[in-house]
């Protein structure tokens, strides 16, 4: 997939993403939806690197966290609209704003995240993963393996509560993995990339 672009609202700021990005999440924490206003929020996750400014330049902006972990939201100078986010200091990584492209029906979640404070009335899709947290993204990765290839991680069958604080955000500051609710193996439809090492 390539030719992804996108803007801000006034169109000060302009950018191509160079590559597919490696997840799209559709995030339901609370930050999310005190952020953006609205149930959830749909990122796609992909390297810095791999985000080509053609017009502008967003600034972060810190913003305060329930973990307490830095977030900075890249935003317009002038319009003020978020364009990606550095979740947990992650200078490699961004979350870009599905709804900041120019067509943002290209992109479609992979997976949903922090189910935990997911709005009763929404209806999570069958055959997605969903994790009550976040989850464990390298081990997702090496999951592109079918569990029982060599270096496949093994199957995770535990319930996906037995860790309510998991997650990368977690208050206690530590990486936890979060767990799908079939236990199944599950990873990027693109390569895991260099950046995630």
């Amino acid at each position: 997939m390539t030719g992804l672009t996108g803007s801000c609202a006034c169109g000060a700021v302009r950018y191509a993403l160079t590559t597919a990005p490696m997840f799209v999440h559709c995030c339901h924490c609370l930050d999310c939806q005190r952020q953006t206003g609205s149930a959830f929020v749909l990122n796609a996750l992909i390297e810095t690197g791999r985000i080509r400014l053609t017009a502008g330049t967003p600034q972060p902006v810190p913003m305060p966290t329930d973990s307490g972990r830095p977030h900075d939201v890249y935003r317009c100078p002038a319009c003020h609209i978020a364009l990606w986010s550095d979740y947990g200091g992650r200078p490699g990584l961004r979350f870009v704003r599905v709804g900041t492209l120019d067509d943002p029906a290209a992109l479609v979640p992979d997976v949903h995240i922090y189910i935990r404070s997911k709005l009763p009335w929404i209806v999570l899709p069958t055959g997605k993963p969903a994790f009550e947290a976040y989850y464990d993204v390298e081990l997702r990765c090496r999951g592109r393996l079918a569990p029982g290839q060599p270096g496949a991680p093994p199957r995770d069958n535990r319930p996906i509560d037995d860790d309510p604080a998991g997650g990368w955000d977690a208050a206690d500051g530590r990486d936890t993995p979060g767990h799908d609710r079939e236990g199944t193996v599950w990873a990027t439809k693109s390569s895991c990339r260099h950046a995630l090492s």
